[in-house]
C-alpha cells in the first residue's frame, strides 16, 4: 500500500501504471523491485509488512528514482513506436522491454522521439535477435504445418495411451507433506523432502489425478482442484494459436499454448532448446504425471495441493475444514495469517467507508454452513452494490449505531461482506465483480494451483529443479504472495466500481 500511495505521487509514469494509476504488476517485478528498492541490499524495503522506518526508505528510493522511472516510461512507448513500424509481434513488450528501457533511461536519460528512434530500433533488433529463432511466430509456423501436426496428434495419442501406472498408487506416503508442510517455513525439512523425492510421492499422486474425480473420501480430483475443466484431464490438442487473454486451465492447456506461455515469459531465449525440441519434449511432457518431467517439481505440486486446500482468507473454507486429512500446519499459519491481515485489514484501513451511508451491514453464515461470520461487535460496511442491484440477501440494521464517525472495517467484517456477495437467494441477477471475487475466495486452492502450475511448468522446460527446502518454501509462499497482491487489488477496484461513495 505504501509503494502503491508513492506510485500515485509521480509524474510521467503512466505508460508503466495500471487504468487506476498504481504500478503494473510486471513494473514492480521487472523495475521497482530489483532495480529500485533493491531488498536484497535494503531489506527494509521487502516483505508485504513495512516498519516505519522502512516505509519512509521506500518513499525515499522511489522519490529519488522518479526521473529514471518517467524517462523509463518515455522509452517504453519510444519502444512500442518502433515495435509497431517494424510489425514486430512475438513476445510481451512489457516483459521483453521494460528492464531495457530502465538501462536505456540510466544511460541517456529522457529520450527525444526522433533523435533516439535509432537507439530504440537498434535495442529492438538486439532483444529479438537474441531470441535464436525461439519466437512464438516460428512456434506458429512449426506446428500450423499440417503434416506435423498429424504427425504431433498421433505421438500425443500413443503417449498418452502409454502413461504409467496402470492402477491408483496408495496414499501411504501422503503423510510425509504434513511433516514437510509443518517445517519447512523454518527450513528443518530437508530429510523429510529427500524421503518424499525417495518415494516418488509427487509421481503417485499425479498419477491419480488421471484416474479418479474423488479420491477416497475428499474431493481432491483435477477437476476440484482448479487444474481442468474435466472430469478427468484429457490428451491434449496439438493447438495453433493462442491468447494470453484466453488461455486454457493448466492441464487443458494445447501443447501450442504451453509453449507459447514459456516463450512469452523469456527474457533469454537464447537459452531454450529450439523450437521443434520443445514441441517434443513438450509432447513428453504433457503425458507425465502432473505433466511435468522432473521429480522435485512433482513433489512442490503434491506439496501445493496440501497447502493450497488448507487456505481460509475468511477464517474458514469448505476445504480447509475438510482438506486432505492432515490439519493446519505452520506453513497453512503462515500464510492465512497474512492473507487475512495483509490482504483485507490493510485494504479495509485505506478504503474508508462513509459512515453516513454505512447502516446496513450483509451477514451470511460462514462457508460450510458456520454460523457467525461477522464478530459481535460489528464494524459498519456498506456494500452499496447489492442494495442498488436488487440482490436479495440477509440483512440486519445496527441498532444504535454511531454515524457520525468515521470506522474502518475490520477483517472478519469486511471478508464476511466479501463472503455474502456469492450467497444470494436471486442468483439470475447479477452481484457485479464482488460476486466472482467472493467465489474465487471461497475456494482459493484453484487459483493458487493454477498458478504454481504454471511457475512449475516454466521451470521444468528450463530444466531448473527444486534443489533444497529453502528452494520449494519460497515457492509456495511466492506463489501465495501473488494471489494475495491481486485478489487485494481486484477488490480494491471492485470497490471502487461497485460503491462510489468509498472514499480513495
Amino acid at each position: 500500500m505504501v509503494l502503491d500511495e508513492v506510485w500515485r505521487g509521480l509524474t510521467g509514469v503512466e505508460a508503466l501504471s495500471g487504468p487506476h494509476g498504481g504500478p503494473l504488476r510486471r513494473t514492480v517485478k521487472l523495475i521497482v523491485d530489483p532495480l529500485v528498492l533493491r531488498p536484497v541490499q535494503f531489506p527494509a524495503c521487502a516483505g508485504p509488512t513495512l516498519t516505519a522506518d522502512g516505509a519512509l526508505l521506500l518513499t525515499a528510493r522511489l522519490n529519488a528514482a522518479a526521473d529514471a522511472l518517467a524517462a523509463t516510461a518515455a522509452w517504453f512507448t519510444l519502444l512500442k513506436q518502433v515495435r509497431r513500424a517494424l510489425r514486430i509481434t512475438s513476445g510481451n513488450p512489457q516483459d521483453r522491454y521494460f528492464q531495457r528501457c530502465f538501462e536505456l533511461a540510466t544511460q541517456s536519460g529522457m529520450p527525444d522521439p526522433v533523435r533516439d528512434r535509432p537507439v530504440a530500433e537498434a535495442a529492438l533488433r538486439d532483444i529479438h535477435d537474441n531470441s535464436a529463432g525461439r519466437t512464438t511466430q516460428a512456434l506458429r509456423e512449426y506446428l500450423g504445418d499440417p503434416v506435423r501436426a498429424r504427425e504431433l496428434t498421433e505421438l500425443l495419442e500413443v503417449a498418452w495411451g502409454r502413461r504409467p501406472g496402470s492402477e491408483i498408487p496408495s496414499r501411504k506416503n501422503e503423510s510425509g507433506f504434513a511433516e514437510l508442510l509443518d517445517t519447512c517455513p523454518d527450513g528443518r525439512a530437508e530429510s523429510t523432502l529427500d524421503g518424499l523425492l525417495a518415494a516418488h510421492a509427487g509421481t503417485h499422486f499425479g498419477i491419480r489425478l488421471w484416474h479418479s474425480d474423488f479420491l477416497e473420501s475428499e474431493a481432491l480430483g483435477a477437476r476440484d482442484l482448479g487444474l481442468t475443466a474435466h472430469p478427468l484431464p484429457r490428451r491434449p490438442d496439438v493447438g495453433a494459436t493462442a491468447s494470453t487473454a484466453d488461455l486454457g486451465i493448466a492441464f487443458d492447456r494445447t501443447i501450442f499454448e504451453r509453449i507459447f506461455t514459456v516463450l512469452q515469459g523469456s527474457s533469454e531465449r537464447a537459452d531454450l532448446p529450439s523450437v521443434p525440441d520443445l514441441v517434443t519434449t513438450e509432447v513428453a511432457r504433457s503425458c507425465a504425471p502432473w505433466a511435468l518431467l522432473d521429480e522435485t517439481l512433482r513433489v512442490a505440486a503434491t506439496a501445493g495441493v496440501f497447502l493450497a486446500v488448507g487456505l481460509s482468507p475468511f477464517g474458514s473454507t469448505d476445504r480447509a475444514s475438510a482438506g486432505p486429512g492432515i490439519g493446519e500446519t505452520a506453513a497453512h499459519r503462515v500464510i492465512n495469517s497474512r492473507w487475512r491481515r495483509e490482504g483485507y485489514v490493510l485494504q479495509a484501513r485505506r478504503l474508508a467507508i462513509d459512515t453516513s451511508l454505512a447502516t446496513t451491514v450483509i451477514r451470511e453464515p460462514a462457508p460450510g454452513g458456520v454460523a457467525g461470520a461477522a464478530p459481535a461487535k460489528m464494524t459498519k460496511v456498506l456494500v452499496q452494490a447489492s442494495l442498488s442491484a436488487g440482490v436479495a440477501t440477509t440483512t440486519e440494521t445496527l441498532a444504535g449505531a454511531d454515524s457520525t464517525s468515521a470506522g474502518e472495517p475490520d477483517i472478519e467484517t469486511f471478508s464476511g461482506a466479501l463472503a455474502a456477495g456469492s450467497e444470494t437467494s436471486t442468483p439470475s441477477v447479477p452481484f457485479g465483480p464482488l460476486t466472482a471475487i467472493a467465489a474465487e475466495l471461497r475456494a482459493p486452492w484453484r487459483l493458487y494451483l493454477r498458478r504454481l502450475w504454471v511457475r512449475l511448468h516454466g521451470r521444468d522446460v528450463r530444466e531448473n529443479s527444486v534443489s533444497d527446502v529453502g528452494e520449494l518454501w519460497n515457492l509456495l509462499d511466492g506463489v501465495a504472495r501473488s494471489v494475495i497482491l491481486d485478489h487485494r487489488m481486484r477488490v480494491k477496484r471492485a470497490l471502487s466500481v461497485t460503491a462510489p461513495e468509498i472514499r480513495q
